[in-house]
């Protein structure tokens, strides 16, 4: 019988989540294998999408977005238990593993 790899978490980290209107509460920063990317601190994460949305301003400086689309930060910080296989869990029940399809 196959154990559950997701029965008890290796240790636990933080993930950038985004609402989104199709899928509802997502990451949205994937690493290998597309499995939901973790940073060992949330003061990682924060500097991540401090870099994200300098990004996004440098876009509107050059005219690519719009002010508003730049000034918006929609991702934001969750702590989450990381399990064996790289999968993901929260403490609201969501669960993340990777998108690929395995053949």
């Amino acid at each position: 019988m196959e154990t559950d790899k997701r029965e008890t978490p290796v240790s636990s980290a933080y993930c950038i989540y985004i609402n989104t209107i199709g899928e509802g509460v997502v990451p949205s920063v994937r690493g290998d294998d597309d499995l939901p990317y973790v940073y060992e601190t949330r003061r990682e994460a924060e500097v991540d999408i401090a870099e994200l949305m300098m990004d996004r301003l440098q876009e509107f400086m050059d005219g690519h977005r719009d002010f508003d689309d730049a000034m918006t930060v929609e991702e934001y910080i969750v702590e989450v238990d990381v399990f064996a296989d790289g999968s993901i869990g929260d403490e609201d029940g969501n669960y993340f593993t990777s998108r690929q399809k395995v053949s």
